[in-house]
């Protein structure tokens, strides 16, 4: 098949698996799932910015540890 196809099946909304091989699929970046434990006072200042950039708890946790990740390795 060309890609061609391929783009135009899955633009249409078309499924494209059976054109695909999935035996040597793999999800980068596998999630490890972690839980920490905040005071409430940390629960609210996170929540309250999270709200005000209109992101989740989580997403916002994610995103302080990936730049100090970054700013140490940097």
């Amino acid at each position: 098949m060309k890609a061609t196809d391929f783009e135009e099946l899955f633009d249409n909304g078309e499924s494209v698996i059976p054109y695909v091989d999935l035996s040597n699929a793999s999800r980068p970046n596998k999630l490890k799932r972690v839980n920490i434990d905040f005071p409430s006072w940390m629960v609210e200042e996170i929540d309250s910015e999270a709200k005000r950039i209109g992101i989740t708890r989580q997403s916002l946790i994610k995103v302080w540890i990936s730049n100090c990740i970054k700013e140490k390795t940097a």
